[in-house]
């Protein structure tokens, strides 16, 4: 059957896939892309609101009613995949930096650039919405609610920013320790974790647990720079998916880990802020099974029906980082003057929620493209932006990140 109304879509799929450079490493894209998309749907799927008597939004999470709602969120959580192709990626764009004759600092700076003009952009961009939100009647405890969201995400860039910067010292520790360069930051993070959950867990200070903070992220990163230097092969993969799979069940059963990924309203621990020896568990099965598979994703993305859509989300990767909680709340602030909007204001504790908040996916992915087509212009370089300009977007980055956080 033919879908006359889909020939131009086939026919930029086609273009696209015609420009690809035939050195494209289409599994690492198709990997970057996947994880990406998690992101969103993780928090679309996994973060709700409840409305107060006021008319104000207020966070809430289906996690809190819904036990069964964890094992999706092991799914959801593809950090360790983004760390692990960013290292891979990292490793091969330095090389080729260090071949041309380009310092670090030059390296470092590109990067750093790329990371940063997003996250100054969405927050500028905030900051200078709360005022006109509030004018128009938005509840100030709904704008610190959307503020939270909004912030959310960012805390990754800044631990990404962090890790990338480390890129040549991750690179000499694989040409001296080869894969076993990650062994240190996993018995780190077992022993912060054994300190602050063992027996002696009350006599620990509450800050411990940071310590966990670069080394669980750097993990798996980690990995891709062993992986990108060609120094983890199958075999090591094979050990990844296997070692990685037993210790997150033995962490689950009989150390008895919070089974949920994200950080669940009332429970006294969590996984991810910041990571336990849970998430390197599955960050190591997540990343034996991404290299096992990485020759047939790429066979697979050889088809330009899903290489487009590879390309086009992996050229606004911070956009939707930075902006998919946005999309979010253009649906949800609008939603709380109407009331009780199933899926949207209505608190997620009923499997009607669950159901609801699924029919709204659609829209709230329309909403992100539809953002993401005016904020994509924060990725590129800021060429017409005078330096006062600048500096204001930081004062008001600035300023909304305190909101953000309670510190005003």
């Amino acid at each position: 059957m033919s879908f006359p109304l889909l020939n131009p879509l086939r026919g930029a799929a086609a273009t696209i896939n015609a420009k690809t450079p035939a050195h494209r490493d289409r599994a690492i894209d198709g990997l970057r892309a996947l994880a990406l998309l998690a992101v969103p749907t993780g928090h679309w799927l996994l973060g709700g609101f409840t409305l107060d008597t006021g008319g104000a939004l207020h966070n809430a999470s289906p996690l809190a009613s819904f036990g069964f709602f964890a094992p999706l969120s092991w799914v959801l959580q593809m950090l360790g995949i983004f760390f692990l192709v960013g290292g891979y990626a990292s490793t091969l764009s330095y090389r080729r930096s260090v071949a041309r004759g380009e310092s670090t600092g030059a390296w470092l700076g590109g990067r750093l650039a790329r990371l940063g003009r997003p996250v100054l952009g969405v927050t500028a961009v905030w900051a200078a919405l709360l005022p006109v939100l509030y004018t128009l009647g938005v509840p100030g405890t709904t704008l610190r609610t959307a503020s939270t969201l909004v912030i959310q995400p960012l805390w990754f860039v800044g631990v990404y920013t962090v890790i990338t910067a480390l890129t040549p010292w991750c690179i000499r520790a694989v040409e001296r320790l080869g894969a076993w360069s990650t062994l240190p930051l996993l018995g780190s993070v077992a022993v912060v974790d054994f300190l602050r959950y063992g027996p002696f867990a009350e006599a620990m200070p509450p800050w411990l647990s940071l310590l966990n903070l670069l080394p669980g992220w750097l993990f798996a990163y980690q990995l891709g720079i062993t992986w990108g230097e060609k120094r983890l092969v199958r075999r090591g993969a094979w050990l990844l998916l296997a070692g990685g799979t037993a210790l997150f069940v033995a962490l689950l059963l009989v150390f008895h880990y919070p089974a949920s990924m994200v950080g669940v309203p009332g429970e006294a621990r969590t996984n991810s802020h910041p990571p336990s020896l849970l998430v390197l568990a599955l960050a190591a099965a997540q990343s034996g099974a991404a290299i096992l598979m990485r020759d047939r994703i790429g066979r697979l993305l050889r088809r330009p029906a899903l290489w487009a859509p590879v390309v086009v989300i992996n050229l606004s990767a911070m956009t939707i980082l930075c902006w998919h909680q946005t999309a979010l709340l253009a649906a949800a602030v609008p939603g709380s003057f109407l009331g009780a909007v199933p899926g949207l204001t209505t608190g997620p504790d009923t499997l009607g929620w669950i159901a609801a908040r699924i029919a709204w996916l659609p829209v709230l992915a329309a909403l992100l493209v539809l953002i993401g087509r005016y904020a994509r212009a924060f990725e590129a370089p800021w060429k017409r932006v005078s330096h006062a300009g600048r500096a204001l977007a930081g004062v008001l980055a600035a300023g909304f990140t305190m909101f953000a956080l309670g510190l005003t």
